[in-house]
């Protein structure tokens, strides 16, 4: 199937969350109590809501996006291309709406995908989630409602690597070392975002970082079609 897809017909994407608050006591009254049960599966009983909060941005009801980094491979001057763009700040209304159109554009044809690393049960899901809670309309690509299976434009490095095991998972940086990929997590991993975000106030630290997964899961597709990687010149950042 893979050697159908041409990578120039893919959009990679990543993104980091964050709680949707910068600590709990900041949190309505009402999402407190939601997520003290939400956070009884998962939690210890020793642990209260307040302890688990850091876990928040990993769920869409209760965490936020702060940076949506998309790759596209393209070709200049008869060399191959991958050009980086990231969605960031402290606004999630705008950067989705943003990110929103640039997706609309690109998946303008059903030969479009968009791919991530446990992007299906992760990153596209959220991004939705996100959109209809501000009240942005879907993209049609990720409008996945109703759909057939071959109809749903979405591709995971993660299902690709599982080959049908469904008890299994490897990590981005996992899978970029074995392949001896340059790895993405050399200055900050998902668990400090927040503190980044909500302490450091650097969200072009978070953009930096988002990109990186971006380059990382584009490499690895590469390496699963037995496609030469991208070089450190086939990178453009567009601002």
């Amino acid at each position: 199937m893979l050697n159908q897809i041409r990578v120039e017909d893919i959009m990679f994407l990543d993104i980091e969350t964050v709680p949707q608050e910068a600590s709990f006591d900041q949190v309505s009254e009402d999402l407190q109590k939601l997520w003290d049960k939400k956070s009884t599966y998962f939690r210890t009983e020793e642990q209260s809501a307040e302890d688990v909060y850091q876990r928040a941005g990993i769920y869409a009801e209760f965490g936020k996006i702060v940076c949506i980094s998309v790759g596209i491979v393209s070709h200049k001057n008869g060399h191959r291309m991958f050009r980086v763009k990231s969605f960031a700040g402290e606004d999630e209304a705008v950067l989705l709406q943003e990110f929103g159109q640039m997706l609309s554009a690109f998946a303008g044809d059903a030969k479009k995908n968009i791919c991530g690393h446990n992007a299906r049960e992760f990153d596209f899901p959220y991004i939705a989630r996100r959109m209809l809670i501000h009240g942005i309309k879907l993209p049609e690509i990720l409008d996945v409602a109703g759909k057939k299976p071959w109809e749903v434009k979405f591709l995971d490095t993660m299902d690709m690597w599982k080959f049908g095991d469904y008890k299994h998972y490897t990590s981005l940086n996992l899978l970029t070392t074995i392949f001896n990929i340059p790895s993405p997590k050399d200055d900050i991993d998902g668990s400090q975002v927040a503190h980044v975000f909500y302490e450091e106030k650097d969200v072009q630290r978070i953009a930096h970082y988002c990109e990186k997964d971006v380059l990382a899961t584009a490499q690895l597709f590469l390496r699963f079609k037995g496609e030469p990687l991208l070089e450190a010149e086939m990178v453009e950042r567009v601002f």
